[in-house]
């Protein structure tokens, strides 16, 4: 819904390759669009990591170009995080002291060995599961092995400081940390003592919906605010501002978010939760699970050259697999499995098996996990899903989204925008800096682009998902047997 005084607002989502920044008008058009690659390094042991001056500098120069572009005043700013990526720096200076550590990153592996013992006191403080994903264990990592100098925050934190000189974090950031008591949403003594962080100077954690500070980064002096992580950011694009709503983003990998509503649900099944955002003193929460690989299996498929680009997969996809059967455990198994350890799996080939067979069992299997995740999250909320948002480059493709609808038995609604994160953050500093609008007023109404509903009849669907499942435990053995 429009509103009178609503500004136009620079939205800019900083991620892992690269930075994109939207100017969005006062009814969440965008008018411009700016986009700034970021290179993070590959490094052995699972090391991944970015060099901070360049993520800076990307922020910078998309912000700018968008705005330049817009041609429009824009009346905040906005910055949607990566979550987890951390780094050390000087509060004195703003320099950084170190590289910036990415989500992805696995070194602190031993600082969550050393501190297994207290997985379930963490989990039920936090919402998250003791995993170097997070960001205290990378925190840690940084202060026995890098320097005891400065403040070791997350990206936000440090690139709000240098474009404000403020120095602070969102609620929804903050709860990724496993710092933060979930509940209460304040910084935790207790886990800061366990992950020998304590006497860390820890940023101020600001609503979604304030105004943190001013910068002139990009023009005249500039409100910054309606701050917050992409997913979360995404989320409220969408429009899953209730309980039991769900969004699932098909990027590099397929994020499930769930909205629980004002109850921080503790999963029984290891997904993990986290504030969705703070906005008009309300503190919705969700819980989330992850695919590892979606956009990367088909980059996989592309490099064994069995499809070129992924709007291909539905020309060269079969109508039917013909009984093959993939598991993409390429990366890995997140949510309800919890096997790193696991890898990818045809199943069920025979001599007539063909390439178009093994794209559509590849996009099947992606469906089925997040079927399979979605049935997991409905067992948290009580209920199940009745229809599902998605956004992100593979929905692209019909053969996908079929696949989704048929295995999860629900409609499927495809995002119009391929910016819902940038899209969620300019909603949010909507509210920072118009204080008569309500959330759901700062969220445009949207029609799906596309609705996929179910074909396959239930029994059909619960047939393949067991045969599937099947698969998975048949992968995982034979990764073990290896």
């Amino acid at each position: 819904m429009s509103h009178p005084s609503t500004p136009s607002v620079l939205a800019i989502d900083q991620g892992t390759s690269g930075t994109k920044a939207v100017v969005v008008d006062g009814d969440g058009a965008a008018l411009a669009l700016a986009e700034a690659p970021v290179h993070p390094a590959y490094l052995p042991g699972g090391r991944v990591e970015q060099d901070p001056r360049e993520l800076l500098a990307s922020v910078l120069a998309a912000g700018r170009e968008a705005v330049e572009a817009a041609g429009v005043p824009v009346g905040a700013v906005t910055l949607a995080n990566q979550g987890e990526t951390v780094l050390a720096w000087d509060p004195a200076t703003g320099e950084p002291l170190t590289t910036a550590l990415v989500w992805q990153d696995r070194r602190a592996e031993d600082v969550c060995t050393g501190l297994a013992g207290y997985a379930e006191r963490v989990a039920e403080l936090t919402g998250l599961v003791l995993d170097p994903y997070f960001s205290a264990p990378k925190m840690a990592w940084i202060r026995r092995n890098l320097t005891r100098e400065g403040v070791v925050t997350t990206s936000d934190t440090w690139l709000v400081h240098r474009l404000t000189g403020e120095f602070v974090t969102d609620a929804a950031t903050a709860s990724r940390s496993a710092l933060l008591d979930l509940d209460a949403v304040e910084w935790s003594g207790e886990l800061l003592g366990l992950f020998g962080l304590d006497g860390e100077r820890l940023p101020a954690i600001v609503a979604c919906d304030e105004v943190a500070g001013t910068t002139r980064a990009f023009g005249g002096e500039i409100p910054v605010g309606g701050l917050v992580v992409d997913q979360q950011a995404a989320l409220l694009a969408e429009g899953c501002l209730t309980a039991g709503e769900a969004k699932c983003t098909y990027g590099t990998g397929a994020f499930l978010l769930a909205n629980t509503g004002e109850r921080a649900v503790r999963s029984a099944s290891g997904l993990t939760t986290s504030v969705a955002w703070r906005a008009r003193g309300a503190t919705p929460y969700c819980v989330d699970g992850q695919v590892y690989t979606a956009a990367s299996a088909v980059r996989w498929l592309n490099g064994l050259g069995l499809v070129g680009a992924a709007s291909d997969l539905d020309t060269l996809a079969a109508p039917d697999a013909e009984g093959a059967l993939f598991v993409p455990g390429l990366a890995g198994l997140a949510a309800p499995w919890w096997r790193p350890d696991a890898t990818g799996a045809f199943l069920g080939m025979t001599l007539s098996t063909r390439p178009g067979h093994l794209i559509r069992a590849v996009l099947e299997g992606i469906a089925a996990q997040v079927a399979d995740l979605a049935a997991v999250v409905a067992a948290d909320l009580g209920r199940p899903l009745t229809r599902l948002r998605v956004d992100g480059g593979l929905t692209g493709s019909a053969a996908l989204m079929q696949a989704q609808a048929d295995l999860l038995q629900a409609p499927v609604d495809v995002y119009p925008s391929p910016h819902a994160t940038a899209l969620g953050a300019a909603a949010l500093a909507r509210l920072a800096v118009t204080p008569s609008l309500t959330v759901a007023d700062a969220v445009p109404v949207w029609a799906p682009a596309t609705t996929y509903e179910p074909r396959w009849p239930a029994d059909r669907a619960e047939e393949f998902m067991a045969r599937w499942r099947r698969g998975v435990r048949a992968a995982i053995e034979t990764g073990r047997g290896a």
